[in-house]
Parts: structure tokens; sequence; C-alpha cells
């Protein structure tokens, strides 16, 4: 689809750490113009001076996906300063984890807040900036909870779930608006989160960052003959299929 990202607006979400961090130092050093987004400020600087080191272009505007007005005023700024988005890669999410039966229903609700009900909101913002451009690309990173379950997962595989499923129909919802929408469903990657989610895995057989921000690449290098709709990323040692 993109022959280079020179000058690409992309708006990384989560961006202040472990994959979307990784996307967003990758995307920079291919010349696109990263917007970075997350709730940390101080991380988000480290991100971006990482970025402005190495010569790339980067923005900072931080949001709380749990909040639909921090949302909405992160497109605002997009719209006002850029004029345009190209690219929006969904990575921001949250995670809890007990047995179903003992899961409190705040918990719930916070995850759903974020994981779903935010990269829902992103995607609409981002439809209605790419709608009149005729062009964009929407990445959503789920999990492979979004196709599997596992013990004390339940809440968290639904708003992962909700991702794949939402995915389905918009990306048949902007064909027609030469906008595409993939999903990438990664395994156990060695970030935070899986500390909380699988105390369990050995650390020195879980997916780098950089797998995964290496499939975002691949996606927006591929030609517009094709089209990769998800990529399943799972550890080499799991289980195939």
């Amino acid at each position: 689809m993109m022959d280079n990202l020179n000058d690409k607006i992309v708006l990384v979400t989560g961006a202040s750490r472990g994959i979307g961090k990784s996307i967003s130092l990758l995307l920079a050093k291919y010349g696109a113009h990263v917007i970075l987004s997350a709730r940390n400020v101080q991380k988000l600087e480290e991100v971006k001076n990482e970025i402005v080191e190495n010569r790339g272009k980067a923005t900072i505007i931080p949001v709380d996906l749990a909040k639909e007005e921090e949302i909405l005023s992160l497109f605002e700024k997009i719209q006002k300063k850029f004029k345009r988005l190209d690219i929006i890669v969904n990575n921001a999410g949250i995670g809890y984890y007990e047995d179903l039966v003992n899961f409190p229903i705040s918990k719930f609700d916070d995850m759903y807040m974020v994981n779903l009900r935010g990269t829902f909101l992103c995607c609409q913002h981002s439809m209605r900036l790419m709608i009149p451009e005729k062009s964009g690309y929407i990445i959503n990173i789920s999990s492979m909870q979004g196709i599997k379950g596992y013990q004390k997962q339940s809440a968290y595989a639904a708003s992962k779930h909700g991702i794949v499923g939402m995915t389905k129909s918009l990306s048949v919802e902007a064909q027609k608006y030469n906008i595409r929408v993939s999903v990438i469903l990664p395994g156990a990657v060695d970030t935070e989160l899986i500390t909380d989610a699988r105390p369990g895995l050995e650390k020195s057989l879980l997916i780098y960052p950089q797998d995964i921000s290496k499939a975002v690449l691949f996606l927006l290098s591929i030609s517009n003959r094709a089209m990769v709709d998800m990529i399943v990323i799972r550890r080499s040692t799991a289980t195939p299929f």
C-alpha cells in the first residue's frame, strides 16, 4: 500500500512502553511522523526523545482512552495540526485477571472502557478523518485472547474478542473508501502486561515487542493488490493453530 512512510501521519495509542513504543520507534525510523499517545507523559517524552535523537519526527498528545472527551480532544488536535491522519495503530489496552466467578464488575467495566470502547471511538474518529481522503490504514492490536481462552482471563478475552469482531465489520464498511483495516493477535509478548497475565511463562520464550512492530511494518508495505485481514503471532514453543 505505502512504498515508504515518509511524512505519513501515524497515531499510535499506548505508545509509552512495550509494543506501542516498539511500533512508534520503527515507524519513525521509516520516515513517519508519529503521534505518541498514552497517559504517562514522562514515558512519552522518553520515546519522543529517542525518536528525535535518531532524526525522526514525533508529537506527543496524551490521552486516557477511558475518557471520551479526551479522545475527542486528541482527534481535534490532529485535525488542527496535521489536517489528516494516514495510519492509526490502536494498541493501548489494560488487563485484569481473575476467575469469572470472582471477577469484580468494576474491573470488567474498566477494561471495556479502554480496550473495546476506547478502540471503537478511535476507529470512529479515524474514519471521519480518512473518508474525505479516500485512503488510510487502521491497525488494531488484539491478542491471542481474541481467538482463544485461558484460565482467569474471561473478562480480558471478552474485550479482545470484541476487537476482532469490530475489525471484521469495520473492514467491510471501510473498503468502499479505500481504507484498510487489519488486526494483529500477539501471543505472549515480553512486556509488563504478560507478567500479570501469565506469570508462569518462561521469560526467555516470550515474543519480542519488535516482532509485533515488524508485523505492523509488513502490513504497511504490501502492495495495493494484496490485503492481510489478520495476523496471528504465537510463541514458537506454543501449540500451532
